[in-house]
């Protein structure tokens, strides 16, 4: 294939191989995130005809339930900013750039620009999408799915696994409607890093499951012009063509915790992203036009097995915890029951919470409460926090401003949990299990999740 620049898509052997299908295969991927996703796309085009099952609506319907949670009405647990078609990337930057060394990367560009995506991903240093062209992205590889015989079953929650031998023999369904029983001779999950109680599930079924470091924090949100000018400096109106400011920063503390910037949104707003009743969740987005007045950035602390313990749904319940406290703090009283927990820098630096001097108005849609962030967090991220802060405002002018907005918390940058698979991708204690993508421990982002989801079909394809 050439794109309309004749920029010449660069295919590994392992994609262009001739894969022996079963024609009585049964393959089901449970998750349409981009794991699931670009596995149901490589095992369709290859003449499976895999069974996908996602416990979200389509793109569609998933955007009515966002919105209708974004302006006050009740949340749907399984259709919200972590589930639903394209997963949590359908609400996000849609961030494509990716540390892995893969030429699968360059087919998962090449795949978004077949399906909608500007062609330029395929030249810019630090490609996006942005959530109003993911939303149509991906609904058009889910044609292109059904179109070569595959299945995508929405509304449709993985609730049981049937193994018999150390194989999966079946899976339980449940819908709208009712509950039933999928034949599977291969099972890829491809489930999320939100789908904490499939990990629950997986547990009581004797998957081997570890918990793994993750990071917890806040969203820290300026004004895009002071970003700008921190970068660019007071002459950046000189120059049309600059893109948005963008900045990654990271300090590493004496006890080995590292304190960082992460999945920074320029011209976006910060969104409620929580997936369990009564429970705060904060995460950024943009559009692809980058436009919003303000920026926000994930400011995030390194946490392990020291802070959570050595169980394997340790790290899952040390941040439901952070998230339960958050609802808990701006609850009473507020007359809003998924209101954020917010301060200025300044009121985090002095322990004295505040939002009065506020420099910009916070774009969480849900309203923020003013809260001293103490009582969410333990005391080693707060802490590791104001060091953090402390020494991005010598890096940045812009993180030296007191009157920046600080809104919490942000529990869900990477999965907390890797369930263990040999070399074959497949799940140690379970023979035709394939666990894959972020949620299973194995990817960081939107390209790392697609091309982990490609090398899992490969495998069971040849």
């Amino acid at each position: 294939m050439l794109t309309k620049r004749g920029a010449k898509p660069v295919f590994s052997e392992a994609v262009n191989f001739t894969p022996k299908v079963s024609a009585n295969s049964k393959a089901v991927i449970v998750g349409f995130g981009p794991a699931g996703m670009f596995a149901g796309l490589r095992l369709a085009e290859s003449g499976a005809k895999p069974i996908i099952i996602e416990r979200g609506g389509a793109v569609e319907e998933r955007l009515r339930s966002v919105n209708s949670f974004f302006d006050g009405g009740a949340l749907d647990e399984n259709s919200n900013v972590q589930f639903g078609e394209g997963g949590a990337g359908t609400f996000s930057d849609g961030k494509l750039t990716t540390r892995i060394n893969d030429n699968r990367v360059r087919y998962v560009l090449e795949t978004f620009v077949k399906y909608g995506a500007p062609e330029e991903i395929l030249r810019q240093a630090k490609p996006h999408i942005g959530t109003d062209n993911l939303q149509k992205i991906v609904k058009n590889i889910r044609e292109r799915i059904i179109d070569c015989g595959g299945e995508v079953r929405f509304n449709s929650k993985l609730t049981d696994i049937n193994i018999k031998n150390g194989t999966v023999r079946s899976v339980r369904v449940s819908n709208n409607c009712s509950e039933y029983e999928l034949p599977c001779d291969k099972l890829i999950l491809a489930i999320g890093h939100s789908a904490h109680d499939t990990i629950e599930m997986l547990l009581k079924k004797g998957a081997e499951i570890t918990s793994k470091p993750f990071s917890v924090g806040v969203r820290i949100e300026h004004k895009q012009s002071e970003i700008d000018a921190a970068l660019y400096g007071e002459n950046r109106h000189k120059y049309k063509n600059l893109p948005k400011g963008e900045y990654q920063l990271s300090k590493r503390l004496p006890d080995n915790r590292a304190v960082y910037t992460f999945c920074m949104c320029p011209g976006g707003i910060v969104v409620p992203s929580q997936s369990e009743k009564e429970t705060i969740v904060t995460n950024g987005m943009s559009l692809y036009a980058r436009d919003s007045e303000n920026a926000n950035s994930a400011l995030c602390v390194s946490v392990s097995a020291e802070d959570f313990g050595l169980s394997p749904t340790g790290g899952i319940n040390f941040a439901r915890k952070i998230e339960h406290e958050a609802y808990k703090a701006c609850r009473a009283g507020s007359g809003n029951s998924y209101a954020a927990p917010a301060c200025t820098v300044k009121g985090l630096l002095s322990d004295k919470p505040s939002l009065e001097l506020a420099d910009i108005t916070p774009s969480y849609a849900r309203g923020v409460k003013e809260c001293d962030f103490r009582e969410i967090f333990p005391g080693s991220v707060t802490e590791s926090l104001k060091i953090g802060l402390q020494d991005f405002s010598r890096k940045l002018k812009a993180f030296g401003n007191g009157n920046a907005v600080l809104t919490a918390p942000e529990t869900r940058t990477s999965s907390p949990v890797r369930i263990v698979r040999n070399e074959s991708f497949s799940a140690a204690s379970i023979t035709n299990l394939y666990p894959c993508g972020e949620g299973a421990g194995y990817a960081g982002g939107i390209v790392s999740a697609a091309v982990d989801g490609i090398k899992t079909a490969e495998h069971i394809l040849l």
